[in-house]
């Protein structure tokens, strides 16, 4: 299948907004933090890149046409050379707002403790972002140090720098699809969030996880 869309932004950027319209709009799955949940084989796979050992990227995302969110914006550098004709996507947020919502929900969740997953995502954070997750300093320098890094090494030809208020416009336009008429999807709430990140950590999924 091939990837059509790398998504370069990191959580909380729109990403899971994300995830539903590119689903809408290229007819296949997007990859996201979610498909963790109880799936062992992209587990296994995203570790082992994690881990620093050789990745089959085809084969790991064979089953998406698109993706989103941690941890694939860790590795776009990687994902871009695999699918060298999929477009770039970078979704941004003003920073301090980003780093809110990302406290009350990502960097609130994660610890070593939860489990074999969330270790594997701490030493991701920590190796390709920042693990400080307190430092508020910190975490939105490595923000802006990761969009800056994307910006930089992604030609313009092949590079879409998106915000959540820019809606279907300018990622159809890039895609050559036509722009739906329904309004773009805004989803995954600091609750849902929370439901999600307790729901991985303990094996049960929620009533309404995506």
């Amino acid at each position: 299948m091939g990837l059509k869309v790398v998504g370069a932004g990191v959580g909380r950027t729109g990403t899971h907004s994300l995830k539903v319209a590119l689903e809408r709009l290229l007819g296949g799955r997007c990859h996201h933090m979610v498909e963790m949940f109880g799936n062992e084989a992209q587990i296994t796979g995203w570790t082992a890149a994690i881990d620093g050992e050789a990745v089959d990227w085809a084969a790991l995302l064979a089953d998406y046409t698109a993706l989103v969110d941690w941890p694939g914006c860790s590795f776009w550098p990687e994902l871009s050379s695999a699918f060298p004709d999929a477009l770039v996507l970078l979704s941004v947020r003003d920073p301090e707002s980003w780093y809110r919502s990302a406290s009350d929900t990502i960097f609130g969740q994660l610890a070593p403790d939860r489990g074999p997953w969330m270790g594997a995502v701490v030493r991701m954070l920590g190796a390709r972002f920042c693990a400080d997750f307190a430092n508020r300093d910190a975490m939105i320098a490595a923000f802006e140090r990761h969009n800056d890094a994307v910006r930089a090494a992604v030609p313009g030809d092949r590079l879409l720098v998106w915000k959540p208020s820019d809606g279907w416009a300018p990622i159809c336009e890039r895609l050559g699809v036509p722009v739906p008429e329904e309004p773009f999807p805004l989803t995954n709430t600091t609750d849902e969030f929370r439901a999600m990140i307790a729901s991985m950590s303990t094996g049960t999924a929620p009533p309404d996880a995506p």
